[in-house]
């Protein structure tokens, strides 16, 4: 599964895991690959200095996303450090799951198409809303300028490119009940038998 930035990727996987559908989340994955301690930590000080650790020695997220979000180099960058720890957990989680106990399993992968990774799984389900809808929602989750949220919107691959690609898209611009049913549309014919 994937979707742009705040399209609304979280509550959908929210809905398949109350279908009792195992998730995992990249997001998450991409937060412990730079956990402190961890050597993907290091090597953010190491490629964008000690200025991005904060008081407690943890990474600076919102002093790294303005660094990252305003330059394409800066990204790729950080992207080299992060997508394979994320790519080898998403891997081993997998490879985890009993097949007969589960026929369906969704990583939740926010950047599946920038990481070339759309040809890693059976099927892809994209969660879309409206760019006024993304571009609103973005601001208010994380506090921040439209400007800020509209590099963070254009950093990943088109929403309407994305939709394009996938196999089922989830709108996500209606009710939670409207939201909920798409998805209980989807697990049906993903479900095997």
């Amino acid at each position: 599964m994937t979707g742009g930035i705040a399209t609304g990727k979280s509550y959908v996987r929210e809905r398949l895991e109350a279908r009792g559908i195992p998730t995992i989340d990249a997001d998450t994955l991409a937060r412990d690959a730079v956990a402190p301690g961890s050597t993907g930590l290091e090597d953010v000080i190491r490629r964008f200095g000690a200025a991005m650790r904060d008081a407690h020695g943890a990474l600076d997220r919102k002093k790294l996303g303005a660094v990252v979000f305003s330059d394409p180099v800066a990204r790729r960058d950080l992207e080299a450090i992060i997508h394979p720890f994320v790519r080898e957990a998403t891997d081993r989680w997998f490879a985890s799951l009993d097949p007969s106990r589960h026929p369906l399993a969704v990583a939740d992968v926010p950047l599946l198409f920038e990481a070339a990774r759309d040809g890693d799984f059976d099927a892809i389900i994209v969660a879309a809303c409206a760019p006024e809808t993304q571009l609103r929602r973005l601001m208010n989750r994380d506090q921040i300028t439209e400007a800020a949220a509209r590099l963070r919107i254009a950093a990943q691959l088109p929403l309407d490119q994305k939709v394009a690609k996938a196999d089922y898209v989830v709108h996500t611009d209606g009710s939670f009940a409207e939201t909920d049913r798409q998805v209980g549309e989807i697990v049906s014919q993903l479900q095997p038998g």
